[in-house]
């Protein structure tokens, strides 16, 4: 296990897992990044470094995970409360497009890792993508049997980072949220997890970064998900 920040975890406390997807068991966002990078090559003299690379990045979260780019500035401005609003209602609207074969990618090692966590834990999906796209991409690695059960931006009234997703999905799995560990890549994935009363678990294979994962208040940041396996062998 690659700790880059252990923190408060206690292990003799989680009897259930809960998981984002993009940027946590999906590389999609790295693959769409290269993408708009490439596509904007022809203009990088007016990036610094002439480097598009970090624009395209910025740009990718705030097309394919608004919430995200919402929060952490409603965040910074500490009007986190009126803005959570605003950016729930845009990721609703966001979460509804389709998802092609060839953006759909697997972060290395996550299904040795699903092997091996689901043996010892009931483990279960949290993600802001609509249920069409987060049960494509489960389906096209076979990863749904995994999984006993799959909250998206439509089951819950409220979506991340609002406490519902992981409420619903720890009440599924028969457990209190405070039995759970909410595992995601972004700061609406740890403050949903914390509203809950979960504990959490950041991974840096995503958009989030240490700075802004480790202010919201992971209780360990990981630098990939699938570290996770050495964090629970005993």
């Amino acid at each position: 296990m690659r700790a880059i920040d252990f923190g408060r975890i206690d292990i003799s406390r989680v009897k259930g897992l809960l998981f984002d997807v993009d940027g946590t068991l999906s590389d999609t966002d790295d693959l769409m990044v290269g993408k708009v990078s490439d596509s904007l090559k022809p203009i990088s003299w007016v990036f610094k470094d002439k480097d598009p690379t970090s624009f395209a990045r910025w740009l990718v979260m705030a097309v394919e995970a608004p919430a995200n780019l919402f929060y952490n500035l409603a965040d910074m401005l500490g009007v986190d409360g009126t803005m959570m609003k605003i950016y729930e209602c845009i990721s609703q609207k966001h979460t509804d497009g389709d998802i092609k074969e060839d953006q759909l990618l697997l972060i290395s090692g996550i299904r040795e890792m699903l092997i091996d966590l689901s043996s010892r834990f009931p483990l279960g999906i949290v993600s802001a993508r609509d249920m069409t796209t987060t049960r494509k991409f489960l389906e096209h690695f076979d990863l749904a049997s995994f999984f006993n059960v799959i909250v998206t931006s439509q089951t819950c009234k409220h979506t991340k980072p609002y406490p519902d997703p992981v409420e619903f999905a720890a009440g599924e799995l028969g457990l209190e949220p405070e039995e759970c560990v909410m595992i995601g890549d972004t700061v609406v994935d740890i403050h949903s997890g914390k509203s809950a009363g979960a504990q959490t678990i950041a991974v840096l294979c995503g958009f989030g970064t240490f700075r802004e994962l480790r202010r919201a208040g992971a209780d360990l940041i990981l630098t990939n998900t699938t570290d996770l396996v050495g964090l629970f062998t005993s």
